[in-house]
């Protein structure tokens, strides 16, 4: 049986910070690279650099686990593993409906990394009836006027939204009316739910935008060191 994921808020009750919740991932993820290397114990210097921030703050994130390392030695890394994935709500079993079966949506559909994570794809919706019916990653796609029963069915209390920006607002308002209690959102449009429902918002072109902001940063920085240079 599907259950609700961690409520951030509730990590927060607990004194985790909402900046260490957003951490937590990428220590799971290091660490399991470090484990599938065949490292038993790492130090929180070496996880820190895996993770790409800085020791102290590795160790006053762990810290808010009540994960404090042995002096002398490090981390144990699958304890750690352990520790992380229990405070992320990866040692449940989680299921996710995809609305938006386009590029993005078949992409997310194929991935082979959420499994392996704790989270099951149980349905593929969209709304273009020659799509109904077609397997995608094994998974049946069904039509959007649906949604509530697959919803409903499968008892999924994550949504991924993929579908043009006018019609996401739609969509999360049907997740959320058929039980659906966290939202990613990958269409380019801010979504509004009601308390008690989390979002996480992933606008992939606001995200090349920071990127080329870096780079012209970068190149700005370079016109100078070459005029010096002459």
């Amino acid at each position: 049986m599907s259950r609700r994921p961690v409520d951030p808020r509730a990590a927060r009750s607990r004194g985790i910070p909402e900046a260490t919740v957003a951490r937590l991932p990428v220590y799971h993820r290091a660490l399991l690279a470090l484990g599938e290397s065949g490292v038993r114990t790492v130090s929180s210097e070496e996880l820190a650099t895996a993770a790409g921030v800085n020791s102290p703050k590795l160790r006053k994130d762990l810290s808010h686990l009540g994960s404090y390392g042995t002096r002398g030695v490090g981390y144990d890394v699958d304890y750690l593993i352990y520790q992380i994935a229990r405070e992320l709500g990866l040692t449940q079993d989680w299921a996710v409906v995809i609305v938006g079966v386009g590029n993005l949506g078949r992409a997310l559909a194929n991935y082979g990394g959420f499994a392996g994570r704790g989270f099951r794809i149980v349905g593929l919706v969209d709304a273009d009836p020659a799509r109904v019916g077609e397997q995608v990653a094994g998974v049946p796609v069904t039509h959007l006027g649906r949604l509530e029963g697959l919803v409903q069915s499968t008892r999924a209390t994550i949504g991924v939204i993929a579908v043009p920006g006018p019609a996401a607002q739609q969509v999360c308002d049907r997740l959320i009316a058929a039980g659906v209690t966290s939202i990613l959102n990958f269409a380019p449009v801010p979504l509004v739910v009601p308390a008690g429902v989390d979002v996480r918002e992933v606008d992939l072109g606001v995200e090349l935008q920071i990127l080329a902001f870096h780079e012209q940063r970068k190149a700005d920085a370079a016109v100078p060191a070459l005029a010096a240079g002459r």
